[in-house]
């Protein structure tokens, strides 16, 4: 027999609800009302006579009290406190915030590491140690780049530079994403690498040696992530000079890939006047450094190489990138394809000299597009005839296996091309070969040939000295030829290659390149002597330096 009641209200005329009256007019299932009233959430006003229990008239507003509160996550003890006012409702919902946004925390922290996971593709034994990286408090990051800083710079007196390291540190944001755990995880790998405590001691080494002896602020290697550009700059002042060793830095930077963009080999004339240009600049930024170079010459181009040369650690480079990429800051303008062109140039250039212009002239526009045409015709009947077991081998070129050497024919054709269509590629350590070696380079050759028509090139010039167009082309023509030489020696084929354009091609290294040094560091070795009958592209790989014989 159930409970006598009229409208929901039991009939002893209190007005009191029973337990299933209350649900019907709230909503809120039976069995949930009988659990909160056990928890002291909803206590009943009464019982019945048969011991069940009725609710006053103000049970429905405090059950759509417990019930909102259950809803957005708050316990069962807080709701408690807040329906016996022993608490308000703005200091709970202000503790279940705080304990949400730590939750919340938590989570975006778990699924960035498994966004991570997925797209570095990690081992399941590699998890653990993952996971164990992204939960690392504030302190504990920081302390990992400290143990790093104190022992890679033990005993070193390079105190700014010390403190320039470790103000740096790893702070993840609150809400990561999965590139800044990975590159966290990464960072936290490298900095137990010892190629990077190493790196980060000769760099202290060589500020605590070049640096004044007046003034902590005149440290030479800068450690901020641009600072792979302004070790080669920095002088002393620690405000004016750090802004112009910026500036020079950024000129450096500039100056370098133009000069790669318009086809400027680094050991060739027309690279010259960029250097002086550059050592100008740079000059000014030396005062206060031991021995100051007054004027540009050996010495001071020396310096210069020996600070690009110091700066150029690749490890400490990708520390930068990496406390970047972790701390969302923005990455530093990559300097290795200008730096590289730039040590390379030095190297070549240790002495001043005059540009002569004649490398400019002389150049046929019609008569070196035939030649690219003859040579890439030649060089390709060679490309087809590589089997994949040919590609390991190796070649006469600077320790290149066949497989790099023609990756790097597929990247002159490729470089060449976007030069003509005005948009310079920086991919060069990418892989452009592919698995169809034959395919690249073909499809090079015609994209090349296709732009150097189609824009003009041949007919324009490039860079801020105004190099023809036609010149860069022949550079391209020069090179295939070389590495094709290289490739038919590597292989076993005749090395007669082009004979219609060969000798011509010849003479034209020669006016390009024949004032280059040959130094340590060059793109060619010394000339060699070619034997008494040798083809014109013998003798051409003779005067770059290979051996004919």
């Amino acid at each position: 027999m159930g409970d006598p009641t009229v409208d929901g209200m039991y009939e002893d005329g209190t007005g009191l609800l029973t337990i299933g009256a209350l649900a019907r007019l709230t909503g809120v299932p039976v069995k949930t009302i009988r659990n909160w009233s056990d928890q002291g959430l909803l206590p009943p006003a009464a019982r019945t006579p048969a011991g069940y229990r009725l609710y006053g008239p103000d049970a429905p507003a405090r059950l759509e009290i417990v019930r909102s509160l259950r809803d957005l996550g708050i316990g069962l003890a807080a709701i408690r406190s807040v329906v016996d006012r022993e608490r308000t409702v703005a200091e709970t919902a202000t503790q279940w915030a705080d304990a949400l946004d730590a939750q919340i925390r938590t989570l975006q922290l778990q699924r960035a590491v498994l966004r991570s996971v997925a797209a570095r593709g990690s081992a399941a034994e590699e998890l653990p140690h993952m996971t164990e990286l992204a939960r690392l408090s504030v302190q504990e990051r920081r302390r990992i780049i400290t143990d790093l800083v104190e022992d890679a710079l033990d005993g070193v007196p390079a105190p700014a530079y010390r403190s320039g390291l470790l103000a740096a540190t790893p702070d993840l944001p609150d809400d990561p994403t999965p590139e800044q755990i990975g590159a966290w995880i990464e960072l936290a790998g490298l900095v137990r690498a010892p190629e990077l405590r190493a790196a980060l001691r000769r760099l202290a080494e060589y500020s605590a040696r070049t640096a004044p002896a007046a003034g902590e602020g005149a440290a030479l290697v800068k450690t901020e992530p641009a600072g792979q550009q302004q070790a080669a700059v920095r002088g002393t002042d620690p405000a004016g000079q750090e802004q112009a060793a910026l500036r020079v830095a950024e000129l450096m930077r500039i100056r370098g890939e133009e000069a790669v963009a318009a086809g400027i080999a680094p050991d060739s004339p027309a690279a010259e006047p960029i250097l002086a240009e550059l050592i100008a600049a740079w000059l000014p930024t030396q005062t206060g450094t031991p021995d100051p170079p007054a004027e540009d010459g050996p010495a001071a181009r020396a310096r210069l190489l020996e600070q690009l040369e110091c700066a150029a650690e690749p490890a400490v480079e990708r520390y930068w990138q990496l406390l970047c990429a972790v701390t969302g800051r923005p990455a530093p303008p990559r300097w290795d394809l200008a730096g590289t062109w730039t040590v390379a140039a030095l190297r070549a250039h240790l002495r001043p000299s005059a540009l002569d212009r004649s490398a400019f002239d002389a150049t046929d526009p019609d008569r070196v597009l035939y030649a690219y045409e003859q040579v890439t015709r030649d060089v390709l009947a060679l490309v087809a005839a590589v089997r994949p077991g040919d590609l390991a081998l190796p070649t006469p070129c600077a320790g290149w296996t066949v497989r790099q050497l023609l990756d790097h024919m597929v990247w002159e054709n490729l470089m060449a091309a976007s030069i003509a269509e005005d948009a310079p590629r920086t991919d060069h350590t990418a892989d452009h070969l592919g698995d169809d070696h034959l395919a690249a380079f073909a499809d090079s050759a015609r994209a090349a040939r296709a732009a150097f028509t189609g824009s003009g090139m041949l007919h324009r010039t490039y860079g801020p000295y105004e190099a023809p167009g036609a010149m860069i082309v022949q550079q391209v023509v020069v090179e295939l030829l070389a590495h094709g030489w290289d490739l038919a020696r590597a292989t076993g084929a005749p090395t007669v290659l082009a004979p219609e354009v060969a000798e011509e091609t010849l003479a034209a290294a020669r006016r390009i390149y024949g004032a280059a040094p040959r130094t340590a560091g060059s793109s060619f070795a010394p000339e060699r002597s070619a034997p008494a009958g040798a083809s014109a592209a013998d003798r051409l790989a003779a005067f770059l330096g290979r051996d004919p014989a």
